[in-house]
């Protein structure tokens, strides 16, 4: 494993935070590339207390002049941007497959990083995935309610399925239950290991976040694990 940083996208929300905990907490060095207006909401704690293994940049995801630098200093990717709240609901296109395919991808070619973890839902069907009930409603439910975050969903998947470049992971996700304060955290943390694999009767629908922060730190220790695969994650 190089000693180079990990590069974490996404990690002002929840589980972003509980990431940036999980790592830490491993001591791995970890760069929070974040924009400006979003910077404040990575806990005082997390950086007071990590001062030499914790660095934030800020920037826009689309800006290759402002994330360009930085992924040439970072040995691997984690990627948990996504529709939040706010943009559930949005009925005109997202634009996370767009950043991928047109600025994180060619610069992790550009700059040599080999590996990226990145987040989806169980909206991306896998050719492995059996035929369960909840997914199905779950799919379904997301796909009516949220049509523009459900066709993210879907693009993502293309972006990565179509890329033979990069040793990249999709992990799905199930809904995500717990906090990621650090009380919260170091409780969670401890009720188990996430069940990762193809959609089945195993998959419960239901993932904590800190649990799935360790599922995300185990990726980054183990190289060469899930290379082009879409697992989905579960307790």
């Amino acid at each position: 494993m190089s000693g180079r940083p990990i590069l974490v996208l996404g990690s002002t929300g929840p589980s972003g935070i509980c990431l940036l905990r999980e790592l830490l907490y491993r001591n791995k060095r970890v760069v929070a590339f974040v924009r400006p207006a979003s910077a404040s909401k990575i806990p005082a704690d997390l950086v007071s207390s990590n001062p030499n293994n914790l660095r934030i940049v800020h920037g826009q995801v689309d800006d290759d002049s402002a994330l360009g630098p930085v992924m040439a200093q970072c040995s691997a990717v984690i990627s948990l941007m996504g529709p939040d709240q706010k943009t559930m609901s949005s009925r005109v296109p997202l634009p996370y497959p767009g950043f991928y395919e047109e600025h994180i991808l060619p610069l992790m070619k550009e700059h040599g990083v080999k590996r990226i973890a990145a987040m989806g839902t169980i909206s991306i069907y896998a050719e492995d995935d059996t035929s369960v009930f909840l997914r199905w409603i779950m799919r379904f439910g997301v796909s009516w309610m949220f049509p523009a975050a459900y066709n993210t969903m879907l693009g993502i998947g293309k972006v990565f399925n179509e890329e033979k470049g990069i040793d990249w992971t999709v992990f799905r996700l199930p809904m995500l239950l717990g906090g990621s304060d650090e009380t919260a955290w170091k409780v969670d943390r401890e009720k188990g290991e996430a069940h990762a694999g193809p959609v089945s009767r195993l998959w419960t629908g239901k993932l904590n976040r800190a649990i799935l922060a360790k599922w995300l730190a185990d990726w980054v220790e183990h190289e060469g694990a899930w290379v082009r695969e879409l697992p989905a994650l579960s307790s």
